[in-house]
């Protein structure tokens, strides 16, 4: 738009801070989205020193989660980080100077990508945006301590140390993130949960638990499995707000009912890839608490096309009215299997996502699925497999000169076929809204909390 580019050049002419004070408030966040898109952290710690409304959200500032996994962000998020823990120390330095231009006192910077999932070669990773910012609640902690300590000494005597006890604390600033714990960030992350809970800078994690690839095998049970199976229900159900857990890559063959069995409140988020689930697990979860609270559900990588298959669908008839979002990449289902289960997907009137790429569906049966699902208002993108009948007839032959790499088995011609049939489907249904893609990676997978 004029107003973005206009935006642009302005950040440009850095510095800012004589600007600032005459600009309108609401030009704050179109400054901000052009800073951080062009890569100006000094611009974005003026703007966040200066910021004139409650709450900074990151996600919201810059738009589509798509522009902050192609842009550099390293920089620009410590500029934030480090300009709002320099407010905070002026503010505990100086109690009585005027502070009517920074009102800040939420910075939600939850659903930043992980850098490993973008193409922006400096961006900031979960695990880094973690550590950055336990450190600050840590150091702005320490400096309201050091700061109460010196005021105290200069007031010798109980009056003077009720006095300092007194004195007026600056409101502070919280911080919701995405907190990534692992051996080497759990003692900061740690301190900074415990001694900044009551102080200028407060950081609040998701209601969420991600423990993928956490070694769990339960596929041959020993008695030192179901201790472990036993101990993480436990802790599990002592987290009252959990709405969200990850899962992925577990082998929980028939234990999920005692994972889940302590949790006091139903999840909205379950992800569930590559579990090695068995029936029983399946209809555990469609008859528990959970199912008809569930937004999104992901199964992906196990095989539906045999004993799992009915207890699939039996478990989406109770998701059915809240399902926003499904993912059954990788299942083996081929077209008999998608026909079984579209009865079902029909009465999911919320879905917006449906993942099924990996699975050997033929052209009929995808174009069958974009014809009876165009019924679904709130569908947004379908990620689709490469269709079976778009492979080559030959098996895979090795390239000259190579040992390893093999000729792709898909005849390309075959493929925009079928690829421009499905485009046509759209576009005579007029649902303009309505992405499908063959293409898992192109575009950025629904975060939990958009849905």
């Amino acid at each position: 738009s004029l107003l973005f580019l206009c935006a642009r050049r302005m950040v440009a002419q850095h510095p800012l801070p004589v600007l600032l004070p005459a600009l309108p408030a609401h030009l704050y966040p179109i400054l901000f989205q052009a800073a951080f898109l062009d890569g100006r952290p000094l611009v974005l710690r003026d703007l966040v020193t200066a910021w004139p409304f409650p709450v900074l959200n990151f996600q919201r500032l810059v738009g589509r989660r798509e522009l902050l996994r192609d842009h550099p962000c390293k920089l620009c998020v410590q500029a934030v980080i480090l300009a709002v823990v320099a407010q905070l120390r002026r503010d505990l330095e100086e109690p009585g100077r005027d502070s009517r231009r920074f009102r800040l006192r939420l910075l939600d910077m939850t659903g930043l990508p992980d850098a490993a999932s973008g193409r922006a070669p400096d961006g900031m990773s979960v695990w880094s945006g973690t550590v950055a910012l336990a450190k600050a609640c840590v150091e702005v902690s320490k400096h309201q301590r050091e700061f109460q300590r010196r005021g105290s000494k200069r007031h010798k005597g109980r009056s003077g140390a009720a006095t300092a006890a007194a004195a007026p604390q600056p409101p502070g600033v919280d911080v919701h993130a995405d907190l990534f714990v692992n051996g080497t960030s759990y003692g900061i992350l740690r301190d900074a949960l415990q001694t900044g809970a009551a102080g200028p800078l407060r950081l609040h994690a998701r209601q969420c638990l991600k423990l993928q690839y956490s070694n769990v095998d339960v596929r041959r049970p020993t008695p030192e499995s179901a201790i472990g199976i036993r101990c993480l229900a436990g802790q599990l159900g002592m987290l009252p707000s959990l709405r969200e857990l990850n899962l992925g890559s577990s082998r929980l063959s028939g234990n999920l009912r005692q994972i889940l069995c302590d949790l006091q409140a139903p999840l909205e988020s379950l992800e569930l890839a590559f579990c090695s689930l068995l029936p029983a697990d399946l209809a555990f979860l469609s008859q528990s608490f959970h199912a008809p609270a569930l937004k999104r559900l992901d199964l992906s990588g196990h095989d539906f096309s045999q004993s799992l298959l009915e207890p699939l669908r039996l478990l989406l008839e109770e998701t059915s009215a809240s399902l926003l979002h499904l993912d059954l990449m990788e299942c083996r289902m081929a077209d008999s299997h998608l026909d079984a289960l579209l009865p079902t997907l029909r009465r999911c009137s919320r879905l917006r996502f449906l993942g099924l790429y990996g699975n050997s569906l033929s052209t009929a049966a995808l174009k069958d699925l974009l014809q009876k699902t165009l019924e679904l208002p709130d569908l947004r993108l379908v990620v689709y497999p490469f269709p079976v009948d778009c492979y080559k007839p030959e098996p895979p032959r090795r390239i000259p000169g190579s040992r390893r790499i093999y000729e792709e088995p898909m005849d390309g011609e075959r493929l925009a076929a079928a690829s421009a049939e499905i485009s046509q489907l759209l576009a005579n249904s007029g649902r303009t809204d309505l992405v499908w893609t063959y293409n898992p990676y192109g575009h950025g997978a629904m975060d939990y909390f958009s849905l």
